[in-house]
């Protein structure tokens, strides 16, 4: 355990660990299986002995989501609005893809801003924003939002991780990590709930109009 621990300070000694935030904040944006948010995590409760510095971390994480972000929108900007513009006008996908586009429109900046904490679910959400081309404008200032408080929020939950456990870090990696996917699956569980209650409401009143 102890040169695993050691490992991991002489990787996070480097000033090269930013880069390394960089690039697999912005892969995990939109190639999910890349572990970006541990990465942080991990990288937030050794910051508790004051290397890597943590703003830097953060601020590393922010900037490699927002470019993982913008690169899933032009993936699905470039691809998937060529595609839809190919669906026949009354095709069950155009209609899925005309309800996206108003959905976006209308609670765009919500969506976006909450996907960014369900792994997968951001990358939809990215990928169907460009496809329905969604103004990059709005996209930029609300994933700007999105990326900074969900690299604020992995810095956070690692720094309170690194201060409760400081004599044993890889304890304080692992309630970092294991509250992170906690609260995620939380996130997901009141999501399935909401749709589940909105399903047998619109059954009910399915049932009564009939």
């Amino acid at each position: 355990m102890e040169s695993v621990l050691d490992l991991l300070r002489q990787m996070v000694a480097s000033p090269w660990v930013y880069l390394l935030i960089f690039g697999l904040t912005a892969l995990d944006a939109f190639f999910p299986v890349v572990p970006g948010e541990a990465a942080v995590i991990t990288a937030a409760v050794l910051a508790t002995g004051g290397n890597p510095d943590l703003v830097w971390v953060i601020a590393a994480a922010a900037v490699g989501a927002l470019a993982g972000d913008h690169i899933s929108y032009a993936i699905g900007r470039g691809g998937g609005a060529h595609r839809l513009a190919k669906l026949p006008a009354d095709s069950r996908r155009r209609a899925g893809s005309d309800w996206a586009r108003r959905a976006v429109d209308r609670r765009g900046g919500l969506i976006l801003t909450t996907s960014r904490y369900v792994p997968g679910g951001r990358t939809a959400v990215t990928l169907t924003m460009g496809a329905v081309r969604y103004p990059l404008r709005n996209f930029l200032l609300f994933d700007g939002i999105a990326a900074l408080s969900w690299a604020l929020y992995c810095g956070l939950l690692g720094h309170f991780g690194g201060l409760a456990f400081e004599r044993d870090p890889i304890r304080g990696i692992l309630a970092g990590v294991g509250l992170s996917v906690a609260i995620t699956l939380l996130l997901e569980a009141v999501r399935w709930l909401r749709h589940r209650a909105k399903r047998r409401a619109a059954a009910r009143k399915a049932a009564v109009d009939s």
